[in-house]
């Protein structure tokens, strides 16, 4: 829907009449007015390769929009979209878009820019609304329906992911009941640096004798469909011995579909804090891949065998770096300084700069920068 408001033509490939005119005539795909949309083209994948030729022939940027729900495996974008395709990734919508756009306190760019916001200690969000917020999918169709509703449709969602899309990419050994028992322990241990080892071993009650190799198979492919977000390790020079922890942590793409696959509601999750603050610690890294990414920027997490760590770290291409901790109750404010504060030390800055700005994000507590000019703010008070 972003690209057809870009868009003056389209064409939807997975169309059974579009795909007839590939066979018949692929080039003829490529015609219409430009910027041209071609959607799911994924499906057949030796239009990259079509749409490069066309590239090369025009003098003109912007010429066609390539858009799909899962990603071709690399050997078909390898080596010829240099100079030709940038790739954009849409993630969900963000606690602030979920929000109606309505203002947040605390910019994450500003933050980069060396503003600090007014102190604000009123009306600090209740542990309720932090679960709704969980709750609520970021997905635009599912934002005005209530939770039951939400909740139908993404249990579907995970269903057909099993049954249909994964086999879509790949010849899968295993039935859909493993794949749907992989969403739930990634669900179980999101936020984590969970090992392939651990979850072939929750899959295991499923299917006897899967390995973590294929494990980690299963795992890519829902990387490829947009179900998965891996957030890489940070390595930065250290000023300890201290070994760097190199496992990513792995998110599903929005914090209410790890909440279904859990078969967690608002009620469970008001009784189980421990559930709910890694949730919400998904919540946190899922928006700041989303108020980055506007900037190029990425998200990472930093642990070392100390057992110091960043929750994440925010990556701007221009090498300034901010760094997060993430805390679901306000309470637990000074921790988050305390932690953020020891881990930095342990960083060589003199080789990766000081940080721009060090930030504990929480669920339930105010907008203040403490003294040593740590700032914290609740999730619903980020902003781009």
């Amino acid at each position: 829907m972003t690209a057809l408001n870009a868009a003056r033509s389209y064409a939807f490939v997975d169309d059974p009449r579009t795909r007839q005119l590939l066979e018949i005539a692929p080039e003829a795909l490529l015609e219409g007015e430009r910027p041209r949309l071609l959607d799911e083209w994924q499906v057949a994948p030796d239009i990259w390769n079509l749409v490069r030729r066309a590239v090369d022939r025009s003098e003109s940027a912007g010429q066609y929009l390539l858009t799909g729900s899962a990603l071709p495996a690399d050997d078909i974008t390898r080596h010829t979209g240099a100079g030709r395709f940038l790739r954009l990734r849409q993630r969900t919508m963000s606690w602030h878009e979920k929000r109606d756009g309505e203002p947040g306190r605390v910019s994450l760019m500003a933050l980069f820019d060396g503003e600090r916001p007014a102190a604000s200690t009123g009306g600090e969000p209740a542990i309720e609304s932090v679960i709704d917020g969980i709750v609520q999918p970021g997905f635009p169709a599912m934002t005005a329906l209530d939770h039951a509703q939400s909740a139908q449709r993404l249990r579907g969602y995970i269903d057909e992911i099993a049954r249909t899309d994964v086999r879509r990419l790949s010849d899968v050994r295993h039935g859909p009941d493993a794949i749907r028992q992989l969403i739930r322990s990634l669900a179980r241990s999101t936020a984590s640096e969970v090992t392939y080892v651990t979850l072939a071993k929750d899959l295991r009650a499923i299917a006897s004798s899967i390995s973590a190799e294929t494990t980690r198979g299963y795992v890519e492919l829902l990387e490829r469909l947009f179900v998965v977000e891996a957030q890489l390790p940070w390595a930065p020079a250290v000023r300890s011995r201290a070994r760097l922890r190199r496992s990513p942590k792995l998110h599903l793409v929005d914090p209410s579909l790890a909440a279904v696959a859990l078969g967690a509601g608002p009620e469970a999750l008001l009784a189980d804090l421990e559930t709910l603050g890694l949730l919400f610690e998904s919540a946190v890294v899922h928006d700041l891949l989303v108020l980055a990414s506007a900037q190029d920027g990425e998200v990472r997490h930093y642990r070392n065998s100390n057992g110091k760590e960043i929750d994440a770290i925010v990556l701007l291409p221009d090498g300034r770096w901010g760094a997060v901790e993430i805390k679901l109750g306000g309470g637990q404010i000074s921790a988050g300084v305390a932690s953020l504060r020891a881990a930095i030390e342990e960083i060589d800055t003199s080789v990766v700069g000081e940080p721009a700005f060090s930030l504990v994000v929480t669920g339930t507590g105010p907008v203040l920068t403490a003294g040593d000019g740590t700032v914290t703010c609740s999730l619903g008070d980020l902003a781009p």
